[in-house]
């Protein structure tokens, strides 16, 4: 699975992509919204992690920006931002799901695998082998 983090903080973009490639995803990371926003086009990702208050373009225009052109993977946007004005501005902006930092690693990668199944990305887990099935999460 392929994921774009759009964040500006490099120790933040540091430990997020090794808990992400350690969980065997593969990261492309963009340091301000007008880069993100050419990546996000240019290549095919199954979600985006996106920073509210990043340089260039902010989180919630560059979300606007993609939703407006048509994309529909999903955006998770992953910021300081806590009160609930903040919150349902993400949401009405485009973003699928919103995380307040600091985040617990294990809720943020539960939260990744829940919109990569609403999207398709992540199919059944069932093991089959002959007449024997096998669904690990059972």
């Amino acid at each position: 699975m392929k994921i774009l983090l759009v964040e500006d903080d490099v120790l933040l973009s540091t430990a997020l992509f090794e808990l992400l490639s350690a969980n065997r995803y593969t990261i492309d990371i963009a340091s301000n919204g007008q880069a993100g926003l050419e990546l996000a086009l240019s290549t095919e990702y199954e979600l985006i992690l996106l920073d509210w208050l990043i340089p260039k373009l902010d989180g919630i225009t560059l979300c606007r920006q993609l939703r407006s052109q048509g994309y529909c993977k999903s955006i998770l946007l992953l910021t300081g931002k806590n009160s609930n004005a903040d919150i349902v501005a993400g949401l009405d902006a485009g973003a699928d799901d919103y995380v307040i930092k600091p985040f617990d690693p294990e809720a943020l990668l539960a939260r990744i695998r829940s919109l990569l199944r609403r999207n398709g990305a992540i199919s059944s887990s069932t093991l089959t082998w002959g007449n024997l099935s096998l669904d690990p999460s059972a």
